[in-house]
């Protein structure tokens, strides 16, 4: 009787362990395939943010801005000049086929709002043009392989279709505004909280304040001359790039550098400004700006011409490192028309408006973009104007800045930055 009992408890340890069979194989498809698919996913939506962002970035209200967002977002997930966005546990290019795998060609589709980009019921708005497009809605597929979970009728091919969606675009007017360029342009009207008075379309002459008589005149074809002032970002604690005249010019090249504290590389809207330490406008009899505006004029000629440095500029210290980091703009032509404009959008400036150009302090009333004129029948600026001059076409908002923060005010126009929306 004992060994039939024993007998009978080993049969039913056997058939414990043959019925345990399929739910360990089940334990173990939901544990590889399910992470499979969630690897696959979550890479296929990383692309997607990436291209969306990277797209976003470019839709600058140009004819050309569509075709530059797409080569920006298809270079998200090349791998051309390096590793790419890929899926898979990084094995696989978007937008390429194996043996077995496939993945669609991302597509991108550009839209006024972000509500129509969004899809949202009963939003305004519709796919839009380069000129108007701020919005991108990017969708990635691809097929992720299954192991264990071939016997189930939606995957007996041994693999899964995904679908990921991104959505990015301009974000609502930024209240702080960082990677800009610190020239306190003054208001025509501030009554008018849109333009501030300028005339989009118009070409100004933004020249350096000066004390007195008689005010400068403008430059030939601008229709009028408007003040400007250098508002003050010298980091005298800054060990790389150290002195003065070459951040002057490191900050005309490229704009406000990056830096963890927002002191020296951003400019906040309803914030006090002070005029640059050394740049203090001089009487308007004298004909002459200090050698900080002609430096900083330096490095925005850069954008031009970054092979040739002006002989105004040639006693700036290190403008060989700025110019090896300083690329020129890809269209330098005259232009009267924005939307044909075709460039990297380098000579395209953000500046704050401010109440008043004076020597005492100044309020931020905004933030507004102009395109940088070539000098008459040059190509490129004059740097050694006498009256620290310069040719600009107003833009107002075309594009998203660089950086920046969106809370603690409420603006209701100006540039944005890039943000997901999805």
């Amino acid at each position: 009787m004992e060994r039939r009992a024993r007998g009978e408890g080993g049969s039913a340890s056997f058939q414990m362990v043959v019925l345990l069979v399929p739910v360990v194989f089940g334990l173990m498809g939901f544990a590889v395939d399910l992470g499979r698919l969630y690897s696959a996913r979550n890479d296929l939506k990383n692309a997607a943010n990436a291209m969306a962002q990277a797209a976003a970035a470019e839709l600058s209200g140009t004819a050309v801005a569509l075709e530059n967002a797409n080569t920006a977002g298809n270079y998200a997930v090349s791998i051309a000049n390096g590793r790419g966005n890929l899926y898979d546990f990084g094995g696989l290019q978007i937008g390429q086929s194996t043996g077995s795998l496939n993945s669609d060609a991302p597509l991108l589709n550009y839209y006024d709002t972000v509500a129509a980009a969004l899809g949202t019921e009963g939003a305004t708005g519709s796919e839009a043009g380069g000129t108007t497009a701020r919005h991108v809605k990017v969708t990635v597929r691809g097929e992720a392989p299954l192991v264990f979970w071939r016997f189930l009728s939606l995957a007996q091919e041994g693999k899964l279709n995904l679908v990921a969606q991104a959505v990015a675009g301009v974000s609502a007017p930024v209240c702080q505004a960082c990677g800009v360029e610190p020239i306190g342009v003054q208001a025509i009207s501030q009554d008018d909280t849109t333009d501030f008075g300028f005339a989009v379309g118009s070409r100004y002459t933004l020249g350096y304040l000066c004390n007195g008589g008689p005010t400068p005149g403008a430059i030939a074809n601008t229709v009028q001359r408007v003040p400007y002032v250098l508002l003050n970002r010298y980091n005298e604690a800054a060990t790389v790039l150290a002195d003065e005249n070459t951040q002057l010019y490191r900050i005309g090249a490229l704009g406000l550098p990056a830096n963890t504290d927002s002191t020296f590389s951003c400019i906040r809207y309803n914030a006090d400004e002070t005029i640059w330490v050394n740049a203090a406008p001089l009487n308007c009899n004298q004909n002459r700006v200090n050698t900080q505006i002609t430096t900083f004029l330096c490095g925005l000629a850069a954008r031009f011409d970054n092979t040739t440095v002006p002989a105004a500029c040639n006693a700036v210290a290190e403008t060989d490192t700025i110019l090896s980091a300083s690329t020129i703009d890809t269209d330098i032509s005259d232009l009267d028309d924005y939307t044909s404009y075709t460039g990297n959008r380098r000579r395209v400036i953000t500046v704050p408006i401010i109440d008043t150009a004076s020597t005492s302090t100044m309020v931020v009333l905004g933030f507004r973009q102009f395109l940088v004129e070539p000098n008459t029948n040059d190509v490129t600026l004059n740097v050694a104007d006498q009256n620290g001059r310069f040719s600009a076409l107003y833009l107002g908002t075309v594009m998203p800045v660089r950086a920046g923060r969106i809370d603690g005010c409420t603006l209701t126009s100006g540039p944005g930055k890039v943000v997901l929306h999805q």
